[in-house]
């Protein structure tokens, strides 16, 4: 007997997104978008397993209200089951389980990608890849780098067929920085929603502030880190994870940390960009406070 037609199971996860950024303050076009996506999926005919099979990402994105972002998202789902921006909001996305998933990564090795490159997804581990930063990552050689970065292209490939000259670029380090100021003074001031983790959360409790913020033409999601790696050096409260959005969904995401060496210790700095950053302090006027660098910003001593 056939498998019943997935259509109803994606636009419920798809609604289930909508709630969840309106409870957490989302933009309100966000929203609806995803409402509109759910409401046309739960009226098609036919199964949308058969419509990926015959047609990939372009037949999604024939679908009336549903955009580039959330195309790739139904895709996720029926490829894999999974889609990663859901289980984040959930506060039960696993990282290191998702890497696992890639041919050849073990569990110490993904666990290696996560706390290294901070990065919890594979769109977001691919850009890390092509950007050379997988050399940081222990056990990872030039041959290992190849092989996983041709995994990755195969596997989102299934998943998300998304041309170059599509991408979104990434928001520059002073957009980002001053999300992560938002998020950090909201936070210790208890004025935003909270998300319920998974992980390192037996009682689970309601103990993860989230940040939803719109610059420009982006949309930002900002979160302290929950991972292994901030808890061992006790930095759950000073790393901040920022996920950004162009308007059509596409993502990527960047960590914010206090600097603890060199030139801008005691800074915000986005990992993997510090070059970035220390041009953004140096470039900073002369009517900046000395003791930050930067109009009207905290200094963040480790």
């Amino acid at each position: 007997m056939p498998d019943p037609p997935i259509n109803q199971p994606v636009a419920d996860r798809l609604r289930e997104m909508a709630d969840l950024l309106e409870q957490q303050g989302a933009n309100y076009f966000r929203i609806s978008a995803y409402r509109r996506a759910a409401d046309t999926v739960s009226r098609l005919d036919g199964d949308l397993r058969i419509l990926v099979a015959d047609r990939g990402l372009a037949g999604l994105k024939a679908l009336p209200t549903v955009g580039q972002g959330i195309a790739a998202a139904i895709l996720e789902i029926v490829n894999t089951g999974r889609w990663s921006q859901l289980e984040r909001l959930r506060g039960s996305l696993d990282p290191t389980r998702l890497f696992q998933s890639i041919p050849g990564v073990s569990g110490t090795l993904a666990g290696r990608l996560h706390d290294t490159l901070h990065v919890d997804s594979l769109e977001a581990l691919e850009a890390a890849a092509h950007a050379g930063r997988l050399r940081a990552v222990k056990g990872i050689g030039p041959r290992r780098a190849q092989a996983l970065r041709s995994a990755l292209a195969n596997m989102l490939g299934r998943i998300r067929s998304r041309p170059k000259e599509t991408e979104a670029q990434y928001p520059g380090v002073a957009l980002l920085l001053d999300i992560d100021q938002e998020y950090l003074e909201k936070a210790r001031a208890g004025r935003l929603p909270l998300i319920s983790p998974k992980r390192f959360n037996p009682a689970g409790q309601a103990s993860l502030p989230i940040l939803h913020a719109e610059r420009d033409s982006w949309h930002f999601t900002a979160l302290y880190s929950n991972s292994p790696r901030a808890h061992e050096l006790g930095r759950t409260r000073d790393w901040v994870v920022v996920y950004f959005y162009d308007s059509h969904h596409r993502e990527g995401q960047d960590t914010v940390v206090t600097e603890t060496q060199g030139t801008l210790i005691g800074k915000r700095v986005v990992r993997g960009r510090e070059a970035e950053c220390l041009k953004h302090y140096a470039h900073q006027t002369e009517g900046d406070s000395p003791e930050t660098g930067m109009t009207g910003w905290l200094d963040f001593s480790p």
